[in-house]
């Protein structure tokens, strides 16, 4: 799928509440191996944004997350942009990957 699709909701809760229901099962902040054994097999598919209304760093970043071999589904949340981790980094850049598409 690659629509752009993204949403502001009013917590990270109900946005991983509403991707659940849609068959996002796997936890990719746990399983973060599986994507980077392999990361060129995935593709975002939902982005959901959440901005404190108090305070511009409460940003937060909730990916729907499918591997395109094996169709599982999976959520990723990442906070504030300032991060080192690898799997953020890959994270960021396929988010501005699929803007371009």
């Amino acid at each position: 799928m690659k629509e752009k699709l993204q949403y502001r909701y009013k917590s990270v809760s109900i946005a991983l509440e509403e991707l659940k229901n849609e068959g996002y099962t796997i936890d990719f902040n746990f399983e973060k191996d599986r994507i980077r054994v392999n990361p060129d097999v995935f593709d975002i598919t939902y982005i959901y944004r959440y901005e404190g209304a108090s305070n511009p760093d409460d940003e937060s970043s909730v990916y729907g997350i499918v591997n395109n071999e094996t169709g599982e589904k999976g959520v990723y949340v990442l906070g504030s942009l300032g991060t080192d981790d690898e799997i953020d980094q890959f994270i960021i850049k396929l988010e501005i990957k699929r803007r371009t598409i």
